[in-house]
């Protein structure tokens, strides 16, 4: 098993974490991959067009990943 398997594993488990919070506001995140330290997430549903989607990627998905996953340094959002 490489390291970015692992890596990616962890990211994953740490977003199931979240999952059920940011479902209940009608929002999703996916994963869509991890390279060096970074996490590309894609946000789905409400949290599309919400404006405080930039401040929970940040100080909540974003922190999350930080204290559980060592070696997540940043997490981005794209576009659908």
């Amino acid at each position: 098993m490489s390291t970015a398997t692992t890596i990616e594993e962890q990211v994953r488990q740490a977003l199931e974490v979240i999952r059920p919070a940011i479902q209940l506001d009608g929002g999703d995140i996916e994963l869509h991959g991890v390279e060096g330290g970074v996490v590309t997430v894609m946000l789905l549903g409400t949290c599309e067009s919400c404006p405080i989607s930039p401040v929970t990627l940040k100080q909540g998905v974003e922190r999350l990943l930080r204290e559980r996953v060592p070696g997540v340094t940043e997490v981005v959002a794209i576009e659908a």
